[in-house]
């Protein structure tokens, strides 16, 4: 029997008999020097991943600083209406009801009490947290590690971070230590610890996914950090830590389908947490920097458009009056490539670097127009809700035009003159805008061109008549790419890319 048995499952070779019995005819002997040579140089090369970290040490050291928030909401006292009795009771009321009946009046608002997370960031006594977990709250409690509870004061909360600043009338507490955010990269160990569903102190490990990301206009200016991180109602709020111990963000949000993790969770970087943190402390609020243009992403068809070779940049389709980018010579159809040296690949990456600085900084961008690069300085304002230039692309058919119209075979396109009562009800100024009122071209319903948008510019130029738009569609040949600047009658704003067609 050979003493050698190979087991068929594994591949492995089995020693049956001491090793010397192994041995084979001498012409075997090179090939099997090389297997074992390969093998060793195979175990000597360096492990990427050396083994999974153990928590218990962090945690042990940065738990106390963690705590456990209940926001309580006052039940309102609900009104009643007495119904009519006997002769002015309706029949069906008075048949199943009987006199006297009572039907509640107005609906108000109930009672009622959500628990979240959350972190002490100074030994005094002040801590950090979701807006959303004391948004409405007439009474907040705070519960520490050790069992102690204390009634928090709200000192303020910013709903576009997200971010609440609590403080409570203690001293001498466990304060966790802050890191920084912004040397997070894909794949490195972060730490949640919180209470899920009420279970106070649990743990939870993974990896960050991605950083930078964003979730919708709702919370335009936070670059969320996205981890693998089990994250489950009542973890809002909590800190996410790396493996030194510091926090590096709070968790906010999870994706969800059903309402329960999916392997898909979302933290607000700490630097901007901390940002807002200490505005709140000096003034109860926060305070963003704002150039005052609407954006827009880069297709591939507007690149082309725009005489671009990539879709990196943020391109402008609206630029607010008197705003700051305005004052500073910014226009639409301008694309911002860099702001102060710091390249942006996606429009969205531009509201966050932005709004993280404060009114009056003076920042450079780099803006494309053209074709050509150029450096534009931009002194920041003051960001408020009646201020911001908005992109959309919403339309209204039903909007009325006038007689003069005129059709664009090279577009695909048909548009009117508007008349000086639709002009005043949608905002226009004298001699601004055509109206679309037909669509047909391929190119033009894939970029989004309905009846009732506005055409306020062909590539740089305003046009104010059907004159003026076929001046400037004149010389356009079949696959050329035209930029239109569009206006919806909800006002919103955008650039888009039509391929011409065959005449």
């Amino acid at each position: 029997m050979n003493p050698c048995v190979r087991n068929p499952l594994f591949g492995l070779l089995v020693l049956t008999m001491p090793l010397a019995a192994c041995a084979r005819p001498a012409a075997d002997a090179a090939p099997a020097s090389a297997a074992i040579a390969s093998t060793i140089a195979q175990s000597s090369a360096p492990q990427i991943v050396t083994g999974l970290p153990d928590f218990t040490t962090l945690v042990q050291q940065v738990g106390p600083g963690v705590v456990n928030i209940e926001a309580k909401v006052t039940p309102k006292k609900v009104s009643r209406q007495q119904m009519p009795d006997d002769e002015e009771m309706p029949e069906f009321f008075r048949r199943f009801f009987g006199p006297g009946f009572q039907m509640p009046g107005p609906q108000q608002p109930r009672g009622g009490m959500s628990a979240g997370s959350g972190f002490i960031i100074s030994p005094d006594g002040y801590v950090l947290t979701n807006q959303h977990v004391v948004d409405g709250a007439d009474t907040v409690t705070v519960k520490l590690t050790d069992r102690r509870e204390f009634k928090a004061k709200v000192v303020g909360g910013d709903p576009q971070y997200d971010v609440a600043l609590l403080k409570i009338d203690a001293t001498g507490l466990p304060s966790i230590r802050i890191g920084d955010s912004n040397k997070l990269k894909p794949g490195q160990w972060v730490v949640a610890i919180g209470s899920p569903f009420g279970m106070d102190h649990s743990v939870t490990a993974g990896i960050v996914s991605a950083v930078g990301r964003s979730q919708g206009a709702d919370q335009r200016y936070v670059p969320f950090i996205q981890t693998d991180v089990a994250i489950n109602p009542g973890n809002s709020g909590g800190p996410l830590l790396n493996t030194s111990g510091e926090v590096v963000g709070i968790n906010s949000q999870i994706f969800s389908r059903s309402g329960g993790y999916m392997g898909i969770s979302f933290a607000i970087p700490i630097d901007l947490a901390m940002g807002a943190a200490e505005q709140l402390k000096k003034t109860g609020r926060v305070e963003r920097g704002l150039i005052g243009v609407g954006l827009q992403p880069i297709t591939t068809e507007e690149a082309k458009g725009l005489g671009m070779s990539d879709t990196r940049g943020a391109l402008i389709g609206s630029v607010t009056a008197g705003g700051a980018g305005e004052k500073a010579g910014l226009e639409p159809m301008d694309v911002i490539r860099s702001v102060n040296g710091r390249e942006i690949a996606d429009y969205s990456e531009l509201p966050p670097i932005i709004g993280a600085m404060p009114p009056g900084t003076k920042v450079k961008l780099g803006v494309l127009r053209d074709g050509k690069l150029r450096n534009v300085e931009v002194t920041l304002t003051a960001l408020t809700e009646d201020n911001v230039a908005t992109n959309g692309d919403d339309s209204d058919d039903s909007t009325p035009g006038a007689p003069a119209t005129a059709t664009s075979d090279i577009l695909g396109i048909a548009v009117a003159e508007i008349g000086p009562d639709v002009r005043k009800q949608l905002g226009l100024k004298a001699g601004e805008g055509v109206r679309i009122i037909g669509v047909e071209g391929d190119s033009a319903i894939e970029a989004g061109l309905q009846p009732g948008l506005i055409i306020l510019q062909v590539g740089r130029t305003p046009v104010g008549s059907v004159a003026a738009f076929n001046q400037q569609l004149r010389g356009v040949k079949a696959g050329d790419v035209v930029m239109l600047l569009l206006r919806s009658p909800q006002g919103g704003t955008r650039f888009a890319a039509v391929t011409a067609g065959k005449d």
